[in-house]
């Protein structure tokens, strides 16, 4: 009887006993030694990422339609993540949704040139002001470096594009204003709908690389004004050569 009595007061009851699996259960859920792993992107920013890269090179030109079911079948995947991804690439300027006719690759206006434009400049003559009065030696070293790649990739469209976004990237940086880099970046993801166009008319290539050797001479001889004046007329002349006549 003893051993009977003993064995009812340790063993748990049966909501004891359901409490502590689901705990387990969780314990497992939760433990990184459960061997679970979350992915480090949702399937739709993969989704953006991809068509984000096709719209940039051109296979998605400007104007052309999003067919979602040819798209879905194409990446094995349901049309939600690839609404979910449309919608990212919508936000971002680089997709135009139409009522009742879907999403379409956004094409650049000039009254879109103009006003992308007017920002940059503004925000990139600002930046370029910061640099020259607060850059580091070692800062203006890294643009000077930069500079060198674009001097060495004069004679290829596709790596000077790559440079020069390069160069204004590490400018936005080094003035160090997250608000303004953000701003900048989205503009710039519009600009480039058709910023190839603008480097291969003939001599911009040329022209703009005499630009940023004057941009950088200035930045080394801690000259705001004039860097800001210089950074102005590369604007002007960018969206010159940009410009769809």
């Amino acid at each position: 009887m003893a051993t009977l009595k003993a064995a009812k007061q340790t063993s748990p009851d049966p909501q004891s006993r359901r409490t502590a699996t689901v705990d387990s259960a969780s314990a497992q859920a939760v433990s990184p030694q459960a061997g679970l792993q979350l992915p480090s992107t949702a399937l739709y920013e993969q989704v953006a990422e991809r068509l984000r890269a096709r719209i940039m090179a051109h296979t998605l030109t400007p104007g052309s339609w999003l067919d979602e079911q040819a798209l879905a079948t194409e990446y094995g995947i349901s049309r939600t993540p690839l609404r979910e991804a449309i919608k990212v690439l919508a936000a971002e300027g680089l997709v135009t949704m139409k009522l009742r006719r879907g999403a379409y690759v956004t094409e650049v206006s000039e009254r879109d040139l103009a006003e992308v434009f007017h920002l940059l400049s503004l925000l990139e003559c600002d930046a370029v002001a910061v640099v020259a009065e607060q850059a580091t030696n070692a800062q203006l070293a890294d643009l000077a470096a930069l500079h060198d790649q674009l001097e060495r990739a004069i004679r290829n469209a596709d790596a000077f594009f790559a440079a020069n976004e390069r160069f204004h990237t590490r400018l936005l940086e080094i003035a160090d204003n997250r608000w303004r880099n953000q701003m900048v970046a989205d503009l710039r993801q519009v600009m480039k709908l058709n910023r190839h166009h603008s480097l291969l008319k003939e001599g911009r290539l040329e022209a703009s690389l005499q630009e940023h050797r004057e941009i950088m001479a200035a930045l080394q001889s801690r000259d705001a004004k004039k860097a800001q004046k210089l950074m102005r007329l590369h604007m002007a002349q960018g969206q010159e050569a940009a410009a769809l006549r």
